[in-house]
């Protein structure tokens, strides 16, 4: 049977799929089956993957093969301003301002210093910057979307910009992707990166989001949520939001986010 369109399919739909794979998980965990802290790569819910997912094997390369052919970045090239979305432009930009910060660690909870950290996203009206999104919201000539910083000594990393707003994203009928914050983040070479994204506390997107959802264990789901952190808000100016990214490693509980 074929999987039916996006304008044929409701979000009741999408989220009787959801329930009924996050069922089917919890009652593999009933008969023993170790957890899952990573997404499922052909979560059906989530169209797309239907049609892209890995169908066979890896193939394992040669490590030190592909990193003399790789980029590379040099840590002068990174300027400390970089890391503030709000002045890249003659004027400021539209949107609830935001500080968003938090620390790099590695498993064992140690920091890790030095650490190239990207960061992009939508404006206040959720279009992207990009001649692909055709969104029909308004674009905003003071924002691009795009920063990037090193962690300090400590793995510490810090942004300021403006809080993303939802967009329509075609996967269902009425559609909408929630607020987030789509970060990257290098290891000591570009073979190691790792793509995430950032989601917001409250949201009342995030329980019908298929990306989100396809993330079937509720407790390294939710620590794609950021925290409200009144002692990082800046008073008068801006919010503040506290995010900590743990790589890798034996301990995968704590409070920071391990992805």
């Amino acid at each position: 049977m074929s999987t039916p369109s996006a304008v044929e399919t409701t979000q009741e739909q999408i989220s009787a799929e959801i329930e009924a794979v996050h069922r089917r998980y919890r009652e593999s965990l009933g008969k023993g089956d170790p957890p899952r802290c990573q997404p499922n790569l052909d979560f059906a819910p989530y169209r797309s993957t239907i049609l892209r997912h890995p169908l066979k094997t890896l193939h394992h390369i040669d490590a030190d093969t592909i990193e003399l052919c790789s980029p590379i970045f040099g840590h002068h090239e990174v300027k400390p301003e970089e890391s503030d979305l709000t002045i890249q432009h003659i004027g400021s930009p539209l949107g609830e301002r935001m500080i968003i910060a938090g620390q790099v660690l590695d498993g064992e909870g140690r920091p890790v210093p030095h650490q190239l950290v990207e960061v992009w996203q939508a404006n206040a009206a959720g279009r992207y910057a990009h001649k692909q999104d055709q969104h029909p919201a308004p674009l905003d000539p003071n924002f691009t979307g795009v920063g990037r910083c090193l962690t300090d000594a400590n793995g510490g990393y810090r942004f300021q910009t403006i809080k993303p707003g939802a967009y329509p994203w075609g996967n269902h009928l009425n559609a909408w992707r929630p607020a987030h914050v789509h970060f990257s983040i290098f290891g000591t070479a570009f073979t190691q990166r790792l793509v995430t994204q950032m989601y917001f506390p409250g949201d009342p997107l995030l329980p019908l989001d298929p990306i989100y959802q396809s993330i079937v264990d509720p407790t390294p789901r939710e620590r794609l949520v950021a925290t409200y952190d009144p002692g990082l808000s800046t008073p008068g100016w801006a919010l503040g939001y506290r995010w900590n990214i743990v790589l890798t490693g034996s301990s995968p509980s704590g409070p920071s986010r391990k992805l």
